[in-house]
């Protein structure tokens, strides 16, 4: 393409990926060779968080360039009332794939990009998405995706793990990419953005059998984890980490399925490491190898026995963290970037990238002048909310959470990682908290009517109340999307 061009696009979501992967954490001798060769190609941030450590509203985010706080998009919201006219934030809002496309550039999306995929219209060439996280065996190998939660009230997760099915083909994100792989090879007389949305790592965890026998059990480690962890915790914080339908880790110690779990895990991680592989392969074999910007990411982290479940929904550090990468034309090649960001980063940066106006309606900021300059790093900052007035801020080294009543919650990293020991009431760090809650979001709207998570007991108690809304019946909305 010729040098004034503008470049394209590629912009890839992995669902529910920590940062387990070897670039970041390498955890457990992990084995994720085209996350390295991406980050090579590029920058990673090791300390980067999401905005909603929940799928729904943290891509809502991502794509609206605005924090849930600001929007009211709490949980989950169907894709296509994200903009509507009874929401005063989004009513207007252009989303992030839309920006590229009123900017005369042609727009492509397959998988899971928004919540399902995407709004109608948002792409001028869609792939679609193929319902739920399959494929599923008849019968689940091991979870009832009900646990202890009630049936009709909460929803069922799809949280199960093991082999199936036989073989790579017959994953719906083998399919994706074979998909963007034929797009990587057409002539395109404009630019494009390219939109890849994983399924995996999502549960249930099934990859086929040769995942998984690059995890031999006995080489597997387990999380961190303290039996009496949560003891210091405020109430509101124990009612948000009560996840009905998920696994417990006393429950996983007990049956001896702990280090089952993680090695599914590990084994769908190494899965998706193989399909970007073959997306990278492509891209460099194309015409577009030298003019195309790369951004990866997660929508929140997942815990695997941390804090006592395996579940995100949390504002502790293993939920909010998260993989974030760019590579491209005029960036520094394997640059590896330790201060905390935020997700809501990813619409202005990409702007800057390409060269398009920045988007005035960006609550985020560009990350463009810290990796290449390496500026506002002592500044930095990443602030996650769950819920309304739930809120954690991330500096270095320090995290902050304050829920809705005011009780709150802080860790100093530097000896203390595994957030084990709530320093709130300590007047050591009396001044950094402050500083820290200076940082709270100052817009805290109710509820947006459309969004919800019935999955989850406190969430429906929350917007009830703060909405106004305790005789108004609720509708069930399980956790397979």
């Amino acid at each position: 393409m010729e040098k004034d061009s503008k470049p394209n696009v590629l912009f890839i979501a992995v669902d529910d990926l920590n940062n387990m992967i070897s670039p970041i954490d390498n955890f457990s001798n992990i084995k994720t060779p085209n996350f390295d060769r991406l980050a090579d190609m590029g920058v990673t941030f090791t300390d980067a968080h999401v905005q909603a450590p929940l799928c729904g509203p943290s891509r809502a985010s991502i794509m609206t360039g605005l924090r849930p706080s600001t929007t009211g998009i709490y949980g989950m919201t169907p894709d296509d009332s994200i903009r509507r006219p009874g929401n005063e934030a989004t009513k207007d809002i252009t989303f992030l794939p839309e920006y590229f496309k009123n900017n005369d550039y042609h727009t492509i999306g397959i998988g899971k990009l928004f919540h399902i995929h995407a709004p109608n219209n948002v792409f001028n060439e869609s792939g679609g998405r193929v319902k739920g996280f399959g494929p599923y065996p008849e019968e689940r190998f091991v979870w009832d995706g009900f646990g202890k939660g009630i049936k009709g009230k909460h929803g069922r997760t799809s949280t199960d793990w093991g082999a199936f099915p036989e073989n790579d083909t017959l994953m719906p994100d083998h399919e994706s990419v074979n998909w963007v792989v034929e797009r990587l090879n057409r002539n395109y007389d404009k630019p494009f953005f390219i939109g890849l949305g994983f399924l995996r790592v999502h549960v249930p965890l099934y990859v086929p059998q040769k995942w998984f026998d690059l995890y031999p059990l006995e080489s597997i480690k387990t999380p961190p984890y303290k039996s009496d962890d949560l003891n210091d915790i405020p109430p509101v914080g124990m009612k948000i980490n009560d996840l009905p339908m998920m696994p417990s880790t006393e429950w996983a110690i007990e049956s001896g399925e702990w280090k089952k779990i993680v090695q599914a895990y590990l084994a769908c991680i190494s899965y998706v490491d193989y399909e970007l592989g073959r997306v990278l392969d492509a891209l460099e074999s194309s015409k577009y190898a030298d003019n195309t910007i790369v951004v990866l990411w997660s929508d929140h982290g997942y815990r695997l026995g941390e804090k006592g479940t395996f579940a995100k929904h949390a504002l502790w550090e293993t939920a909010t963290s998260a993989p974030l990468m760019f590579a491209g034309p005029n960036l520094p090649k394997g640059k590896q970037i330790d201060a905390p960001v935020e997700m809501l980063s990813i619409y202005p940066t990409l702007l800057e990238l390409a060269n398009l106006p920045a988007y005035d309606r960006n609550e985020g900021k560009s990350l463009v002048s810290m990796i290449q300059k390496g500026e506002s790093i002592k500044e930095a900052k990443a602030i996650t909310t769950f819920g309304m007035n739930n809120h954690t801020v991330k500096v270095d080294g320090y995290r902050y959470i304050q829920y809705e009543d005011g009780t709150e919650e802080f860790y100093d990293h530097s000896n203390d990682p595994n957030e084990w020991k709530n320093e709130a009431k300590n007047p050591k760090y009396r001044s950094q908290i402050e500083q820290m809650k200076a940082l709270l979001p100052k817009v805290n709207v109710k509820w947006d009517e459309k969004s919800s998570y019935t999955f989850q007991p406190y969430f429906i108690e929350q917007k009830a109340r703060v909405n106004g809304e305790e005789d108004k019946p609720v509708k069930v909305i399980g956790a397979d999307r």
